[in-house]
């Protein structure tokens, strides 16, 4: 074989090698999104892990119940299926009627976290079940107008919001706390009592980041 044949020879050997490199190289810019999502939510953000997050996780999951188990109905007595909010990222609270300094805390939170979101407001739908049947203060209804006010039966809520162990499911304690519910409808965050508001915000601030889905 003469030497520019060789050469030749060569050069054919290598070019596959280029292109192979060339492919990878595209392979892996493309996986670098879902690569570094990934790491946020595993390493940055895992709910549950030590130090990273503000909300207890829920365990075992626990799955919004079909509406014939939480029986819900929005304040001028139409039925409220909580599921119908599927794909969004859902903040619960739950309160008496009359609500109390406890329950505005808890509802303007959920509002302002809400409203801090900026462009990810939309992913966002705000709950409050309401415990009892007294009538809500007008004065509230405005101050949380977007909020989805609907009554419910204290014992159904019990059995699906999760309280922390030994602590039974009154509606004095259902009242101490702010859950979260993902988008595939699960029940997913406890929030502490008495909650800081800055550290709430990071938390759900985090998820929005992190998640594709919601």
């Amino acid at each position: 074989m003469s030497e520019s044949s060789a050469r030749n020879a060569s050069g054919a050997a290598a070019r596959p090698r280029r292109s192979l490199f060339a492919l990878y190289a595209v392979l892996a810019v493309c996986a670098a999104p879902v690569l570094a999502a990934a790491l946020v939510y595993f390493l940055e953000w895992r709910p549950g892990s030590a130090g990273t997050n503000y909300g207890d996780l829920v365990e075992p999951q626990r799955p919004v119940p079909p509406a014939e188990q939480l029986q819900l109905t929005d304040l001028d007595g139409t039925p409220f299926d909580l599921r119908s909010l599927n794909g969004k990222w859902v903040m619960v609270a739950a309160h008496g009627g009359d609500c109390g300094d406890e329950c505005a805390k808890k509802l303007y939170i959920m509002r302002q976290t809400h409203a801090s979101t900026g462009k990810n407001v939309g992913r966002i739908e705000r709950v409050w079940l309401i415990l009892d049947d007294e009538p809500v203060p007008t004065m509230v209804i405005r101050a949380y107008e977007g909020t989805h006010m609907v009554r419910a039966r204290a014992e159904q809520v019990g059995r699906f919001l999760a309280l922390p162990s030994g602590v039974d499911a009154t509606p004095a304690a259902l009242g101490q706390h702010i859950w979260l519910i993902d988008p595939r409808n699960n029940l997913m965050l406890r929030f502490p009592e008495n909650p800081d508001p800055l550290r709430l915000r990071e938390d759900i601030g985090k998820l929005l980041h992190a998640s594709r889905i919601g």
